[in-house]
Order: C-alpha cells, then structure tokens, then sequence
C-alpha cells in the first residue's frame, strides 16, 4: 500500500486564509501528540470486522483491526475514553468490504455521536445497504490516543461545569458557544486529523462514508475518501464541524443559512460553504424509530386520554453530568408514580456510579431493574406495547451499544422524553428539556420548541418541576405534541439519515 500524500487543510478554509501564528500553533499541538504516542504513519492496518449482537436488527459489522497473526488487535485503554465498546461478536477474517458496504465513521464523546452513528446505520440498512461500524477512538493507534485524550478532558470539563458556577460562566459556556465557533479552531482540528489517516488508508477509496463527528469526516478527506458525508450534529453553526472535501449534511434552516455564510465564524465576513458541499436533509432519526411512529403517537394519545400512567422516559447522558437537575426531577416524580398518574424509566446509560447513587431514594414504589441485563429489557419493552406500565424501570449496561440503544427501545413505548437538549433534542417523540450542557445546545431546544416537538428548556429545578406538572395535567397540551411529531413525520422532516446515506451513494 503506497503512502497516502496528505494535503495541507488548515491553511485555507473554503477559500479563507489561516493566519501564521494560528498554523503554527495547529503544527505545534500535532508534533505534541507524535511525541507523546509515537508516529505509525508508516503502519498498514488492515481490518476484519465482527458482528454487534445488541443491534442484531441492524446488522452493523464493527471493524476492528488485524495484527500480523490475522486475529483482532486489542483497543487500548478501558472505560468509557477508551472506546470500550467491545460486542463479543465472532471475528470475521473474510475480506470485510462487501455485500453493498457503508462506512460509518465516528467517535464517543458522550453518547450523542454513537447514537447518531447508530440512525445512520438503520437507515443504511433500511434503504439496502450493509453498515460498518468505524469507531476511531478505539484502536491502539496514535490518532485513536490523540481522540481519547481529547474526549477525557470534554468529559471532565462537562462534569465540572455543573458544580462549578465560575467555571461554567467564565470558561465552558464561552468555549462551546463562541470558542469552538471561530475559524481558527478548524485549522487545529484539521492538522490534528492527519494522525488519523493510517486508520482509513485500508477503506476503499470510493465507499460511501457518513461521519458523524468532524474528525472522522476530516480523516476520510485527508486519506483520499471521495464519498464522504460529513453530518452535523448541532443546531448552532460552529467552525469546529467544517471538513472541507465532504459534503455537510444539517437538520434544520437555522443551521443552513450559519453554514451557509459562516456567520461569526471571524470578526470580518468570510467566504461560506458552496451548495454543492452543504445539504439541509432534515434529523437524524432511526428507521425503526420512523416505520411506526403514527402508531405510537395514536398510543401515546390513548394513554392520556383514559388517564393511564403517563411514561416519563430519563437519559443520562454519555458524560454523566447534570446530575443535581435529574435527581430533583426524579424526587418531584415519586409521589405521581405512588398515585399512580406516572411511570418512570430511567436509561443510566454505562454510568454505573450514577445509578448507584440514585437506586437508594426509590423507596416506596415498585423498582424494575435491567442492570446488565440486556435481553430480559428487550423481552419487557416488547410487553409495554400491549401491557400498562406502573413504578420505576431503571436499566444500566457497561456496553456502549446496549447502553445507548436501551433508549431507542424504550422511546416508541413512552410519553414524554426528559433529556437535555443534544442529540436527542431531533427525536420524534414528545420531549422535555432540562438544563443544557454547553452552550451550544441551547440551540437544539430553541429548534424543537418552534418546531412544536418539545417544550422550551427548563433550566432550574423549578421550571423543570412545573413542567412535569403541566404535561401531567394539561393533556391537551401533550397531545398537541403527538400531532405535531405525527405532521413533521408527514413533511418528511424526520428523514435527515435517510438523506446522508443516499448522498454518501450518489443517488441523491
């Protein structure tokens, strides 16, 4: 295999030139990371691929590399940062890129990425395509360091924002708003993603290939990709998502018309993103999460119109923070859930500590629990379909993709989703927002309240306890949310992963 050239990125960015100092800081931090991980620019990975037995009905092959012997060479690391998503599925040494393929290239960083990831590969499938699975955080590679210690500092930084009111105001809220929006922060994230070449040197050159973070997208373009699909995840246009050579995909207008003239991406106006590279293709949703929505919406209306439980679904998210919020909304929902009028289901994701803390103050109501226990949780969210739901459900799994899909399971059989407003502020089910995490997504609350999918963001405890009182007792007002999903589906408002895929196969 001959050594991928790799074209300089970071000094002009759809035609809008880098100052010198911000490139010699971007050379700088790279040089940092092969001086502290090593350069394997010169390694040919090659790739097996295994099956991912959690999402069976997807049918996603997870690549994973070979070492010299032909057998699967081990991620480094353990724990969420190391991108312990480990499957337990059988290696397949065959040649992996067959049966119509497509690439999903993507990281974890927090949840939010991994669950996009996931919709893609439904509809990939869905539409006849045979999804592989590219986490690049997960290798023992240079670049696959350079990610994970990357994402332990976002982690950190997320946890600390909400116990750290100076923090927050002074350094976190700025940075995800306003930092990660200027143009030289692209620069640095182009040069740091040349580290990632090796990992995509073995992917032919033409597969279609969605990312759904920025790095992977820029690896694939540095690597000589030709078919990439760069999906954007966020409803406030930063810089930090530009990868110039793919194709970015958005959900919503807002986010368009700011890609479109990179508005504030620098204090003086700067050319935009062409047509032909920017698509506004509607949310990123799940083709599972889509083929029956209109059914689960007329459930939805049923329950409360014959006063059954309302279904009260909570995610943690993948950084476990805004813990003080989802404890208090918790204890505001004991007394409807003893009454009667609510039932709870909580998705802790892989955070075990969390669900550690919270287990003692369920005291009083009846307690389900899935702690890894995958598939008696498939077994009950089959039985809510026809089957009244009562007390607490509360479901915790060390892997990844059990973790983040426990959600999608349970989001068809509940009411009312209580999340913050990230990736799944885009979902089509009624949805509460509490508090945001970073200031960009403030942005992913703004579109859903307009849109008529969600509530506006409940940033204290106390709006966010008046908003389950009003949803509980207004069910008018729940409905109304139930039609507008039903009519956004209708508008093809829904089918942003859809899009990708058929973008990323030319057959847009």
């Amino acid at each position: 295999m001959d050594k991928i050239q790799i074209k300089d990125r970071s000094a002009v960015i759809f035609g809008n030139p880098i100052d010198s100092a911000t490139l010699a800081k971007a050379e700088k931090q790279k040089k940092k990371f092969l001086a502290k991980y090593g350069d394997d620019s010169d390694t040919q990975y090659q790739y097996d691929f295994e099956e991912v037995p959690a999402l069976g009905g997807i049918g996603i092959r997870k690549l994973v590399l070979k070492t010299n012997a032909g057998t699967e060479a081990a991620a480094s690391g353990s724990g969420a940062s190391a991108g312990s998503d480990q499957s337990n599925g059988a290696v397949n040494s065959a040649s992996p890129f067959r049966d119509n393929p497509l690439v999903v290239g993507n990281i974890r960083m927090g949840f939010g990425h991994y669950r996009i990831s996931i919709a893609m590969a439904s509809c990939a499938r869905a539409l006849g395509y045979t999804p592989y699975w590219l986490d690049l955080a997960g290798f023992d590679a240079t670049g696959s360091k350079m990610i994970r210690e990357q994402n332990d500092l976002y982690s950190k930084a997320s946890r600390i924002s909400q116990t750290s009111r100076l923090f927050n105001h002074f350094v976190w809220e700025p940075l995800n708003k306003e930092g990660f929006r200027k143009l030289t922060y692209n620069a640095g994230d182009q040069k740091n993603a040349e580290l990632l070449v090796p990992l995509l040197a073995p992917l032919p050159k033409d597969i279609p290939y969605i990312a759904t973070h920025v790095w992977p997208s820029q690896a694939a373009v540095h690597a000589g990709l030709t078919h990439v699909v760069n999906a954007i995840p966020d409803n406030w246009p930063m810089a930090l998502h530009l990868s110039e050579g793919a194709i970015h995909t958005v959900q919503t207008p807002f986010a368009y018309f700011g890609y479109k003239m990179m508005n504030g991406f620098a204090k003086t106006p700067l050319k935009g993103i062409p047509e032909n590279d920017l698509k506004m293709v509607g949310r990123f949703v799940d083709h599972e999460l889509l083929v029956n929505l209109e059914e689960d919406n007329a459930l939805r209306i049923r329950r409360a119109e014959t006063g059954a439980p309302m279904r009260f679904l909570m995610t943690v998210g993948g950084a476990g923070a805004g813990f003080a919020q989802f404890k208090s909304m918790l204890l505001h929902l004991l007394p409807y859930v003893k009454s009667g009028k609510a039932t709870v289901f909580i998705n802790f994701g892989d955070h075990r500590d969390v669900y550690d803390k919270i287990r003692p103050i369920l005291t009083d109501v009846p307690v389900r629990e899935f702690a890894d226990d995958y598939d008696n949780l498939v077994s009950y969210v089959k039985e809510l379909r026809t089957t009244e739901a009562s007390g607490v459900t509360i479901i915790c799994d060390p892997d990844i993709f059990k973790a983040v899909y426990a959600t999608n399971l349970l989001m068809p059989e509940s009411d009312v989703l209580i999340t913050k407003p990230s990736e799944l502020a885009y979902y089509p089910i009624p949805k509460m927002f509490m508090k945001h995490i970073g200031g960009h997504e403030v942005y992913g609350a703004i579109c859903s309240r307009e849109a008529g999918d969600g509530t506006f963001e409940c940033d204290t405890e106390k709006s966010a306890n008046e908003m389950i009182d009003r949803l509980l007792s207004d069910k008018e007002l729940f409905i109304h949310l139930c039609h507008r999903i039903n009519a956004m589906k209708a508008a093809g408002e829904y089918n942003g992963a859809y899009e990708c895929v058929k973008l990323a196969a030319g057959k847009a």
